[in-house]
């Protein structure tokens, strides 16, 4: 885990993706740290839906943009697998799980609080995604529409020949932020069935409790099975330790789980991937 300390973030400390993007490549990963939301919120709460103050919510996002010197465009998300394509006219709100772009200074741009952000970038066009994965987007195949997207549009950029899918594939790079790990996100059966019906070797990423029908899920390793099943090998970030659990650090991370029927609330962190503009 790499974390950077941003002065224009008024000397919080978010976390930078440690993968080998190019240049023009640029992310982020948002902690609780900074910003201006009150308890259960405190402190960098980027969700407008959750109850916090709204003044406090436009101050945050106003800090995220002016630290990331590009537009974070905020998705409507769902649980589902639609991927919204980032141009210069888009505003915030469209209902979507991913979006992608290949226009510079527009932030691609998932919140979370457990669930699992992935973000894209290929090692040589310029193209970039993110994808709110959790548990229902990731089994009903959030990943694999995100890197349709992308690769349509790294293959419109690839020149005079048309880049084949598995070459993109290839060189496209993955990088799997904070979500609640392993040894704390307890499922149901049918969690278990949907990934199993669909995801050759599910079966590892699942350990039973001592209660019927109950399972611990490891989202980080469902992710790598869908991405791996794609051709997309290069995969960095979470590794599934504790320190990138979102439930099990509260002092760094939001957690939904952990909080909102413990404190009434939950602030929502933000996973950014976007191109340096000129």
């Amino acid at each position: 885990m790499h974390s950077t300390r941003f002065p224009a973030a008024a000397g919080t400390i978010w976390m930078t993706p440690d993968w080998p993007a190019p240049p023009q490549v640029r992310s982020v990963f948002t902690t609780r740290a900074g910003g201006f939301s009150k308890a259960p919120f405190d402190h960098l709460n980027l969700g407008d839906h959750v109850g916090d103050a709204t003044a406090h919510v436009a101050r945050n996002r106003a800090l995220l943009a002016a630290t990331l010197a590009a537009r974070p465009v905020y998705l409507q998300q769902m649980h589902g697998v639609a991927v919204q394509t980032l141009e210069p006219s888009t505003r915030d709100g469209a209902c979507a799980d991913a979006a992608v772009t290949q226009t510079p200074a527009l932030a691609c741009t998932v919140m979370v609080a457990d669930c699992l952000p992935v973000l894209f970038a290929h090692r040589a066009l310029p193209v970039v995604a993110a994808a709110h994965a959790g548990w229902r987007g990731l089994a009903a195949g959030v990943l694999e529409n995100t890197f349709a997207r992308f690769f349509a549009l790294a293959q419109s950029q690839s020149g005079s020949v048309r880049a084949r899918r598995q070459e993109v594939a290839a060189q496209t790079l993955v990088w799997l932020g904070p979500c609640i790990g392993a040894a704390a996100f307890e499922v149901g059966a049918e969690v278990r069935a949907a990934f199993v019906a669909r995801l050759a070797g599910a079966q590892s990423c699942f350990t039973a409790l001592p209660q019927a029908q109950k399972y611990l899920a490891d989202l980080p390793a469902l992710a790598r099975l869908c991405l791996a099943q794609m051709g997309i090998g290069q995969v960095f970030g979470n590794t599934g330790a504790a320190d990138w659990c979102t439930l099990g650090n509260p002092a760094r991370f939001f957690s939904f789980r952990r909080d909102q029927a413990r404190l009434g609330g939950t602030g929502r962190m933000a996973a950014c991937v976007w191109l340096r503009g000129p």
